[in-house]
């Protein structure tokens, strides 16, 4: 469910950052610790883009909810072109392209580029991007009482303080590596559900299909929403709040690993 992978997207794109060498841009502050939370929560919703009925793609009203058509059109037709015979034919979009780990890559390496050549500016503008969708999946209770303007407004005023307290952005290679590891947790989120996903869609060719559905062995495969869901999502939230306190002391999870180690 959305919080899950919302916070599930924090946790695992706030430690990687941390091991990222702050030369490379990797996190140095609780400032830039909470600019990779928030774009990692927003990435690991990413993929459902795809779906125009998703809570997700009304993050930004009509605006988002066009997007969403378009993502979802946009897949149906790319995987209708690169199926083969064994395939069916692909009626709806919704996780096929957005679910692989070209997408994933693809999304990782425009956002590189975009921060390349926007500097700061972009860094705030996909916070911006990004935390409305993240806000959206922590938060889903509270979203479905609050129009998109709400949304837009809140995740606006945060990039804003952001822009004020952050000294300098993180290098591009490190807010699409955030951006990407989200996307990455979606999936692999996706593969532990009963449907699975085509991780590997329209490049690799499983048992004669190119949309093949991995998923994870039946015994580890869980429900959305269920109890594994649930647990899943206090474990992450728990993750999120240690890395967090790391940062805040000055230490990140390298030191703790090397400490360990060591």
């Amino acid at each position: 469910m959305g919080p899950t992978h919302s916070m599930s997207g924090a946790a695992v794109g706030l430690a990687v950052a941390q091991l990222i060498p702050a030369s490379w841009g990797g996190v140095t502050s609780p400032a830039e610790a909470f600019v990779f939370a928030g774009i990692g929560a927003g990435a690991a919703l990413l993929p459902d883009l795809d779906s125009p009925q998703a809570t997700v793609s009304r993050s930004f009203g009509p605006a988002s909810i066009g997007l969403s058509h378009l993502v979802e059109n946009s897949a149906q037709a790319l995987v209708n072109v690169t199926r083969t015979p064994q395939d069916e034919y692909c009626g709806n979009g919704h996780r096929t392209a957005t679910h692989t780990i070209w997408f994933a890559i693809a999304a990782g390496l425009a956002c590189s580029a975009l921060v390349a050549i926007g500097g700061k500016t972009a860094t705030i503008a996909l916070l911006f991007f990004f935390l409305g969708l993240g806000l959206r999946g922590l938060f889903p209770s509270w979203s479905k009482q609050n129009d998109w303007l709400a949304i837009s407004a809140l995740s606006l005023g945060i990039a804003l303080a952001v822009w004020q307290f952050v000294p300098a952005s993180a290098s591009p290679a490190a807010i699409g590596c955030a951006v990407a590891v989200g996307v990455l947790t979606h999936i692999f989120g996706d593969w532990l559900t009963k449907a699975g996903v085509p991780m590997l869609g329209g490049v690799v060719t499983v048992n004669g299909k190119r949309w093949w559905d991995f998923g994870a062995p039946g015994a580890l495969r869980i429900s959305a929403n269920g109890t594994a869901d649930q647990f899943l999502l206090g474990l992450f939230t728990l993750m999120v709040g240690y890395e967090v306190f790391l940062i805040g002391s000055g230490r990140t999870i390298a030191d703790s690993l090397q400490a360990i180690g060591g």
